[in-house]
């Protein structure tokens, strides 16, 4: 009864509002969800993070399974990236671990990481047919070299994802676009999003564990996201991209900025 009492609408309508845009976008939802917790319900920011992250393994979880039926699931790039990520997790939750997940200093810390993430993330957005077109014209990448700027990746996402809950989504599969140009590009979405719930469900529990998990809003969360990235994932082929992405950008642009100043 108590559980019940404690759930909140407005947080499951903000989950569905958020699943829909993922669905629409393929953007991960937490460079839509944290930023929305802290901003607009003035929930602290490690605690955002937090619950974010369970959030988004349980999410991916079901994405994974969906990609892995498919055969749209590169296992090597999966484990390239684990390789690099899952130590950075552990040392970056280490370091929070010390400073204190709750004090002044991490919640400033936090904040104007989750800033500069959400502004690469839209950098990415808006600027990934760019980017892929410059790298394009540089030819085939060495395959050893691959292999380690994946790993380098998975490092960098590993302590970007465990700070801010952002990072996974547009700047993970924007950078595996570079560095695997042959492979198609359901194949890298779906390689980012099997890599996004290791990495996930480890920096979530360790923010469990600082005591930076509310679990009744993670499930008043996930109860409105579940059927907002379905909707959206089924309406997706009629909404015109070219009209999203610069709306989601310059969205995630203002938030970021608004974060870091």
């Amino acid at each position: 009864m108590h559980f019940l009492s404690a759930f909140n609408l407005l947080y499951s309508v903000s989950g569905f509002a958020v699943g829909l845009l993922v669905g629409l976008t393929g953007v991960g939802g937490g460079s839509l969800m944290t930023p929305l917790l802290v901003l607009l319900f003035g929930i602290h920011p490690s605690t955002a993070v937090g619950t974010d992250l369970l959030y988004a393994a349980a999410t991916k979880t079901v994405g994974t399974g969906v990609h892995g039926l498919r055969g749209t699931v590169d296992w090597g790039i999966v484990g390239w990236l684990a390789a690099g990520s899952v130590p950075a997790a552990a040392a970056t939750l280490l370091i929070l671990a010390h400073a204190g997940a709750q004090n002044s200093s991490t919640n400033h810390v936090i904040t104007f990481v989750l800033g500069i993430a959400l502004l690469a993330t839209a950098v990415a957005i808006l600027f990934r047919r760019v980017i892929l077109g410059y790298f394009a014209r540089r030819g085939a990448p060495d395959p050893r070299r691959t292999r380690i700027a994946t790993v380098v990746l998975g490092l960098i996402l590993g302590a970007l994802v465990s700070l801010s809950s952002v990072g996974a989504g547009a700047i993970g599969v924007t950078v595996l676009l570079v560095l695997y140009p042959s492979l198609p590009a359901s194949k890298l979405v779906g390689s980012d999003i099997a890599h996004a719930v290791p990495l996930t469900l480890i920096a979530g529990c360790g923010h469990w564990l600082m005591g930076s998990v509310n679990f009744t809003l993670l499930f008043s969360l996930l109860v409105g996201s579940i059927p907002g990235i379905i909707i959206g994932s089924l309406v997706s082929s009629r909404t015109p991209d070219h009209v999203l992405r610069p709306i989601l950008a310059s969205t995630l642009a203002l938030v970021g900025g608004r974060l870091i100043f």
